[in-house]
């Protein structure tokens, strides 16, 4: 056999010993999610197995993952092979981008800016709300302890920063110094800085610590329909931030699985009416405008300022606010 003929047959053996293995990964995901979105992903993914049984014919499974999403960002740049991502914040998957593992253009492979669904922090009290808390401003006194996680490890803690330091700049006029004291002030409140959205929860429900947890709304309606409704209250403060749940494929995965559309049929179905169903009655604000209006009664007005229109998009406040020794560090310090 020439030389030539046995790259041939080796190539075909190749192929043969692949094959199958494409095929199998072709009926499976990972999904690399934020911390606090278990229980939401747990629902969604029985609901699409049988929806994709039911179009197709073929049995799937989807495996998740939790963490903060910046840490499972890193997670993905260290190999971790998750297929798509359903992240809280833009910053996290473009941090992907630049480590070659999504597309530059991920943002328009999806409807409203690949954010099938959207939320806000908003707060979480004792019952009866006994130190009265109303707004960000309340949470800057000397009698109130927050609880929120770390900043540094976690989009949903960074939606915090920038929701209070949106109030604090229309508070007090743009005075960066006295912002930078109003940020700092908060930062001093917190008694621990768990690294993601769900030890936070564990630390204000579980060890009882802290006044007020703040946390996405979808979020606090969880925890009191989980731990009880008679246990906590609900407070919407007069503004907060537009939080953006971007979803992704990770290209450099799929495209080594042979996943890309069982990929983009599991993302597709976070924007149809069932999915989007899933995700309102699980407390988050959805797009579907029949949806919408089915849970209108579920979410109070607010006014939601966005990163674009206070911070001059997400690019902008990561230069200023999020990079190594820019205003985050500063106020943040070494906690």
């Amino acid at each position: 056999m020439t030389f030539k003929a046995l790259l041939a047959a080796g190539a075909a053996a190749a192929a043969l010993l692949t094959a199958p293995l494409q095929a199998s990964a072709a009926d499976k995901l990972l999904n690399a999610s934020y911390d606090i979105s278990r229980e939401l992903f747990a629902e969604v993914n029985t609901a699409f197995i049988a929806d994709y049984k039911a179009k197709t014919g073929k049995d799937v499974s989807i495996d998740q993952s939790h963490a903060g999403s910046s840490k499972q960002a890193r997670a993905i740049l260290e190999g971790m092979e998750a297929d798509v991502v359903t992240f809280n914040q833009t910053t996290d998957i473009n941090a992907l981008v630049k480590g070659g593992a999504v597309s530059a253009d991920w943002v328009e492979d999806f409807p409203n800016r690949a954010s099938p669904y959207y939320s806000l922090p908003a707060f979480l009290v004792r019952e009866g709300n006994p130190k009265n808390i109303k707004d960000w401003s309340d949470l800057v006194r000397d009698d109130v302890k927050v609880i929120f996680p770390n900043p540094k490890t976690s989009g949903n803690a960074r939606y915090t920063y920038l929701a209070a330091t949106a109030y604090a700049r229309e508070a007090f006029n743009g005075d960066e110094a006295k912002v930078d004291e109003f940020i700092a002030k908060l930062f001093a409140n917190v008694p621990v800085f768990d690294t993601g959205g769900r030890g936070s929860t564990t630390t204000f429900v579980e060890r009882g610590t802290g006044d007020v947890l703040i946390t996405f709304e979808a979020e606090t309606k969880g925890i009191a329909k989980e731990f009880g409704e008679d246990k906590f209250d609900l407070v919407t403060p007069s503004v907060s931030i537009l939080a953006e749940f971007p979803v992704a494929i990770v290209d450099r995965v799929v495209d080594a699985r042979g996943s890309r559309d069982l990929a983009k049929a599991y993302l597709d179905f976070l924007y149809a009416p069932e999915g989007q169903r899933i995700v309102a009655a699980r407390g988050n604000r959805v797009h579907d405008e029949a949806v919408k209006a089915e849970f209108k009664d579920s979410f109070p007005e607010v006014r939601l300022v966005t990163v674009e229109d206070v911070f001059g998009g997400w690019d902008k406040a990561q230069e200023e606010h999020f990079a190594s020794g820019a205003k985050l560090d500063k106020l943040f310090g070494n906690r």
